[in-house]
C-alpha cells in the first residue's frame, strides 16, 4: 500500500487522529506510504483538529496540530489506493460518491464496529478511547498490509 486516506464526517476529530497515528506508524516502520485525511462534510474546512484530538495525540507523542480539515474529493478516489471510513455512515456516503477502494477501520480489530464520534459525547475520556481504538486498528491494518507484501 502506497497511499491511504482516512475519512470521517468533519475531519476535525477521528480522521486527523487516524492520519497522525498512521504517519507515526509509517515513520517507525520505514514505509513509503502517503497518508492523508478528509471529511465527507464541508462545515469545518480549513480548521485545525479539535482541541481534545490535538491534546490526546500529543499525550501519545503524535503532533496533529498542523493538520487542517478538508473535504473528500472525487480525485481522492483515484489518488489513494485505500480509502478508510471511520464509521458506517461515512462508508455508505463514500460508496455513494463512487469510492471502490473502500474499507472500514473497525474491520481491523473491532469486528466492523464504528469508531464513535467523540465530538458529541464522552468528553476527554471519549477522545482517549477513540485514540486507543484507532491505534489498535491501524497497527492491525499495517500488519496485514506488511504481510500481504511478503
Amino acid at each position: 500500500m502506497r497511499s491511504i486516506l482516512f475519512v470521517c464526517l468533519g475531519n476535525i476529530c477521528r480522521s486527523p487522529l487516524a492520519e497522525g497515528i498512521a504517519k507515526d506508524i509509517v515513520s517507525k516502520k520505514g514505509l513509503n506510504t502517503k497518508v492523508d485525511s478528509a471529511g465527507t462534510g464541508d462545515w469545518h474546512l480549513g480548521e485545525s483538529p479539535c482541541r481534545y484530538s490535538i491534546q490526546v495525540a500529543k499525550e501519545h507523542g503524535v503532533d496533529i496540530s498542523m493538520l487542517r480539515a478538508r473535504q473528500v474529493t472525487q480525485e481522492d478516489f483515484e489518488e489513494f489506493e485505500m480509502i478508510v471510513a471511520l464509521d458506517d455512515s461515512n462508508f455508505h456516503d463514500l460508496k455513494d460518491m463512487g469510492a471502490t477502494n473502500l474499507v472500514k477501520l473497525g474491520d481491523y480489530g473491532y469486528d466492523g464496529a464504528d469508531v464513535p464520534d467523540p465530538y458529541f459525547f464522552g468528553g476527554y475520556e471519549g477522545f482517549e478511547n477513540v485514540y486507543n481504538m484507532i491505534e489498535i486498528c491501524l497497527n492491525n491494518l499495517f500488519s496485514v498490509q506488511s504481510s500481504d507484501k511478503e
